[in-house]
């Protein structure tokens, strides 16, 4: 009897040290300076999925690259699916690694908290589930190079920021150019996560700290959300950072000034991770750690953020869940949302800063001046960090919006987010309001495959809209209005308008023969004196325009019958009754 135990410990002792070995990532391997290829990656986290019930590793939606994104399911319970943990009441952190390949300290941090949670090393929260995206930007990873991010210390070889069609993936979460996008939104849904990590290497300024954290504007989040996350959540994670060595502070947000002076928090509106995530009641962070610190010291101070998000978020779980609920019911019955801010200086919070002193000397290049940073000059100074953003325009929310089936492309991208909506059963005449853009700016260089629409002036206009079997209702009575409104409303800072998916409405389609229409134009001023009393008024206050015979006439056609009404006509009506 002795002799079989001796041979099961002996069994289990072995298997336990083998699994320690396979499980063994480059990381570790490589003492800290080196990171997985993408192969190595998918590869570990299936051998991490094999070796232990702890852990599930789904493939889910297509990427540009050809390759799945894949999700790592994470718990003490051993849930294989979202929908199981869901079920059972479970609390969810999604956390996305690899947006920026160049920034791979969430790619080996992650590894390395699974495998402390398969071996033991760490035990999770029993009511928490963590989900885990290995690599987000699977071709900016695929794309290799010593050379990318010059300014960064290690690791030795590292991903490129653009994904297979050269897209920043963190300007995405709105437009979905990508397929990584619109895999990832299929994925938050599913998830709908209590806490949303986006892990990141900081670049700009220099100091002391290894961690930075950018949290999602809490002015935007609002409520009972905002105050949870100033009074609690985020107090909570800098004195647990601080615990475990790290004195963590906000994103250093300067830039043309000192950071000793203070700076503005990001605006982090819905093109990034944080904003998107903002837009659905989810708490919403991104750890920045500092490019300058060495690479071991950088994973080892996300591995202990995320640590730490763990452990607050299973302690408070209940609490969080009961907030984001009670936010998503305000959202559904809220009569109005802000879809425009401004930084309010009088709202601030002080932290300590450990900074280095700063000065300007003769540049060897170009022999003009140049910033350094002095680090045998190391300081400690309270600074203000300001917080705090106020509504500069609000929306008063209508019933429904309806959207023609034509414009598939939004329709897609709504669906995909999994608004509730449904199609019009048959040929139906409703009374609507409808905006008409008035005036508007747009980048004369591309963004991110875009020229983005900016500074929009609309006009609202109702009457009676004739809609086809088919075109979509969405009725505004749901979690989803805050996404509704920041992308239908084309003066919101990232609209499916400021994104150009309705441009085709701003040119013109249909036109006239100026030597055939001057003598319809004739006509119609005739039976219609008072627009013949607009155009001689017109003519009296504006010299230019008296002066051209083409823009008179064209003033006749755009207030004339024949002029195409479609024409910057916004193709979102408004429905109230």
């Amino acid at each position: 009897m002795r002799k079989i135990f001796i041979t099961f410990f002996l069994s289990a002792v072995c298997s336990f040290y083998l699994m320690g070995q396979s499980l063994q990532t480059t990381f570790e391997k490589t003492q800290g300076k080196e990171t997985p290829t993408y192969d190595e990656i998918i590869a570990w986290w299936k051998k991490a999925d094999q070796s232990s019930t702890l852990l599930t590793l789904q493939t889910k939606g297509p990427t540009d690259a050809g390759f799945p994104l894949h999700l790592a399911i994470l718990s003490n319970k051993g849930y294989n699916s979202i929908h199981a943990a869901k079920e059972a009441g479970a609390s969810i952190i999604l956390v996305n690694n690899g947006i920026h390949p160049g920034e791979p300290d969430g790619i080996d941090a992650s590894m390395l908290l699974a495998k402390n949670v398969i071996e033991k090393k760490l035990s999770l929260p029993q009511n928490l589930v963590v989900a885990i995206i290995p690599v987000y930007n699977i071709g900016g990873c695929l794309n290799r190079s010593s050379n990318f991010r010059v300014d960064q210390e290690g690791p030795e070889a590292f991903g490129s920021r653009g994904n297979s069609q050269y897209l920043d993936l963190n300007r995405d979460f709105i437009k979905c150019d990508s397929k990584e996008a619109l895999s990832f939104t299929s994925i938050f849904r599913e998830c709908d996560p209590d806490v949303f990590i986006d892990n990141h290497v900081s670049n700009g300024a220099d100091y002391q700290h290894v961690m930075t954290l950018l949290t999602s504007q809490p002015s935007k989040l609002g409520g009972v959300m905002e105050t949870f996350l100033r009074a609690k959540f985020e107090p909570a994670l800098y004195a647990g950072m601080k615990e475990r060595g790290y004195d963590m502070i906000p994103y250093v947000n300067a830039y043309g000034d000192k950071p000793e002076n203070g700076w503005s928090t990001y605006w982090d509106s819905p093109r990034y991770t944080s904003g998107y995530a903002t837009l659905w009641n989810s708490f919403a962070f991104v750890p920045e750690t500092h490019m300058l610190k060495p690479y071991d010291q950088r994973v080892m101070a996300t591995l202990a953020l995320m640590e730490n998000f763990i452990a607050f978020t299973g302690k408070n779980a209940k609490e969080i869940q009961q907030l984001r609920n009670r936010t998503k019911q305000a959202a559904a019955a809220a009569d109005q949302f802000p879809i425009k801010w401004k930084l309010d200086k009088t709202g601030f919070t002080e932290y300590t800063f450990k900074g280095f002193e700063s000065g300007n000397k003769p540049s060897e290049v170009s022999g003009l001046s140049r910033l350094y940073y002095d680090r045998s000059k190391p300081f400690t100074k309270t600074i203000k960090v300001f917080d705090k953003f106020v509504p500069e325009l609000s929306i008063v929310k209508p019933k429904a919006y309806i959207i023609p089936q034509g414009w598939w492309k939004v329709i897609d991208r709504l669906l995909a987010n999994d608004v509730k909506m449904v199609k019009l059963k048959k040929d139906t005449s409703i009374q609507v309001e409808w905006y008409r853009i008035e005036d508007y700016k747009t980048m004369p260089r591309q963004y991110e495959m875009h020229h983005l629409n900016s500074d929009v002036v609309v006009s609202k206009e109702t009457g009676v809209k004739f809609f086809r079997k088919g075109d979509w209702v969405i009725e505004l009575n749901q979690p989803a209005n805050r996404f509704l409104v920041e992308t239908l409303e084309p003066q919101a800072e990232d609209s499916y308008f400021a994104w150009n998916f309705f441009d085709a409405i701003l040119g013109q389609k249909e036109g006239y023969s100026a030597y055939v229409f001057e003598d319809k134009a004739a006509n119609f001023l005739k039976q219609n004196p008072d627009l013949k009393a607009k155009l001689e008024q017109r003519k009296l206050s504006d010299t230019t325009f008296a002066k051209s015979a083409r823009a008179q006439l064209d003033f006749v056609f755009k207030n004339s019958p024949w002029y195409e009404p479609d024409h910057n006509r916004y193709p979102v009506f408004r429905v109230y009754q």
